[in-house]
């Protein structure tokens, strides 16, 4: 099992239809945002490389986390108090 300090980092954002993706280039620093709608959500984590995946403890994280992990990423829930807008 990789540690997480060398795995990509992604940060979910969680909304209604269409969720905020935030993805961590390790090497540059670099950050790219992304749309994604739900119904594709699965799809582009099946196809994503194995990453660390952080997203606000809220009503459905935890389905979300459940769907994530089982394809093979690790994931991170956070306390909303340290979430901030991005």
């Amino acid at each position: 099992m990789q540690s997480t300090a060398s795995l990509p980092v992604i940060g979910l954002d969680l909304a209604k239809s269409v969720f905020q993706l935030h993805i961590v280039d390790m090497q540059t620093g670099e950050i790219q945002r992304r749309q994604i709608k739900r119904a594709k959500l699965t799809e582009f984590f099946a196809k994503c490389q194995r990453s660390l995946v952080a997203m606000e403890a809220c009503g459905t994280a935890h389905h979300w986390a459940r769907v994530i992990s089982s394809l093979g990423h690790q994931v991170k829930l956070l306390p909303a108090q340290h979430v901030k807008a991005f």
